[in-house]
């Protein structure tokens, strides 16, 4: 009956099939085009969006065991609405926030001010949207407690130096040590962290950059990136015949070195601020030989001179016999 009076209307009107047909294309082109229209234009809405806060506070975990819904009056597009309230499954969004913005309730409980959140407003609701006003005053996360300890930063490096080119030092780390958190036989189970690698090559001068730190799964660690410098030095190389001597020998007590010269070779920065020829003592210590399973020693040194970065002795190893007076 319907469709006779639908057929009917249309004979009347003399509008036939193909017409009708463009008549509602244009219909759903003109809504589209108004629809969109309204959708790009800026509205004033309530909306609220739960968060899992992340930050870096000693002692406790990296993420709130809590979500927390924050809810607030902001301006954005139409589009923009749509996506904060129909987000699929509502999934919490993890936003970092800095350290100083939360501040200690009790426990394991932390709180931001709405002043602090304002900071994060784009983090929270996404890119676009104008806050107006939160609707609370402050929002509570709760950290949980974690065990932790301090360890050292251990940098994996590749260097490769230019002829008569070296470091003048070991390479600094800024921080050289991080605390780690986690469950304690985790913890049990490492004494350092490491650097990614630091492949440096041609090296001619001095060095200095930014290296993250590896991660270790199920640890947190205090910073995901240390500062790295290396001081490096055009040198020459010096070479000189020195005695090898013996120090603290017990009374009654004599000691022969095998061989008793050793040659050596002094690398010094480039110009040469002074020869340390003639300059530098190279001895046994007693102590050493007693504590040797087979009497081989190294000899040993005291400060060396000013410019001079290291020294290599030849031989290496000397042969120390001991007998009585």
């Amino acid at each position: 009956m319907l469709k006779d009076f639908c057929n009917k209307l249309l004979e009347k009107l003399k509008i036939n099939g193909r017409d009708l047909t463009v008549f509602l294309l244009s219909f759903l082109l003109a809504f589209s085009i108004w629809f969109i229209h309204n959708l790009s234009l800026d509205y004033s809405s309530l909306v609220s969006v739960p968060v899992v806060a992340e930050s870096n506070i000693d002692g406790h975990s990296g993420l709130s065991s809590n979500a927390v819904s924050i809810a607030a009056r902001c301006r954005t597009t139409g589009f923009n609405l749509i996506r904060i309230r129909h987000a699929p499954g509502r999934k919490s969004v993890q936003v970092r926030f800095a350290k100083s913005d939360l501040h200690y309730k009790e426990g394991d409980l932390y709180s931001i001010s709405s002043e602090s959140l304002g900071n994060y407003v784009n983090d929270i609701f996404g890119d676009g949207v104008s806050l107006e006003a939160f609707t609370s005053k402050e929002v509570f996360f709760r950290f949980p407690s974690v065990n932790h300890k301090k360890v050292p930063v251990q940098a994996m490096r590749i260097l490769d130096f230019r002829q008569q080119y070296m470091a003048v030092t070991d390479m600094k780390l800024d921080p050289d040590s991080v605390i780690i958190y986690g469950e304690p036989f985790r913890l049990a189970q490492i004494d350092r962290v490491r650097t990614q690698t630091i492949d440096l090559s041609d090296i001619h001068s001095s060095a200095h950059g930014i290296v993250r730190i590896e991660k270790i799964k199920g640890v947190r660690i205090s910073a995901g990136e240390v500062n790295y410098s290396l001081d490096v030095s055009r040198y020459v190389e010096v070479k000189d015949v020195v005695p090898i001597t013996v120090r603290d020998i017990p009374q009654g007590k004599k000691m022969a070195v095998y061989p008793s010269k050793a040659t050596v070779l002094f690398r010094c920065i480039f110009p040469l601020i002074s020869d340390p020829s003639g300059k530098v003592r190279f001895y046994i210590d007693y102590s050493d030989f007693a504590a040797s399973i087979n009497g081989r020693c190294v000899p040993k040194t005291g400060k060396l001179p000013e410019g001079v970065i290291n020294y290599v002795t030849d031989p290496m190893v000397f042969d120390c016999v001991e007998s009585e007076k």
